[in-house]
């Protein structure tokens, strides 16, 4: 299982239920990434999305602790337990955990990659992802060129941002 998150200087993944910044190229990463693969997410990041719906092209589970949760086009789920269930129906090497903090938090256990934009920027945040630097348990892996966003398509112009990979250690 994988994981893919944007994170800003100090690993904050959100504020106020969105995203610190909506970049263009870490958009278009993150649907390279995910496309044709199962994507978890939590039922908070669902009702983020345009319109509440899951992601086209994508197998999506979403864990909820609402029983009543539905979600059209999805696969719902209200455990750990039933997640693991489903799981099985899906090879493991295309499986990415997408959002938000709790999803992260109860399956970073379970991945063995972890595919981050750094952002170089502070924000204002209310949601983390785990600080992978810190952790002995992760290494970084790959760090990809700087690049800037584009003011013309970005929400925030001139925001340096880096694609990274982190893996376990074995």
């Amino acid at each position: 299982m994988k994981a893919i998150v944007a994170v800003d200087r100090e690993w904050g993944i959100g504020y106020r239920g969105d995203l610190l910044a909506r970049v263009r190229a870490d958009l278009m990463h993150f649907r390279d990434l995910t496309l044709g693969k199962t994507v978890i997410l939590g039922s908070k990041t669902l009702a983020t999305f345009p319109n509440g719906t899951v992601l086209k092209n994508r197998k999506n589970i979403i864990l909820s602790k609402n029983p009543a949760f539905i979600a059209k086009g999805g696969v719902v789920v209200h455990s750990l337990e039933e997640l693991s269930k489903e799981l099985k129906h899906h090879p493991v090497e295309d499986v990415m955990v997408i959002g938000g903090a709790s999803v992260y938090h109860q399956l970073l256990p379970f991945c063995d990659t972890v595919y981050v934009t750094r952002f170089d920027h502070s924000f204002e945040k209310d949601a983390y992802f785990p600080n992978l630097d810190q952790d002995p348990a992760w290494e970084l892996s790959k760090t990809g060129e700087e690049q800037t966003s584009d003011p013309g398509t970005d929400s925030i112009a001139n925001l340096k941002f880096s694609f990274t990979t982190y893996i376990r250690k074995s």
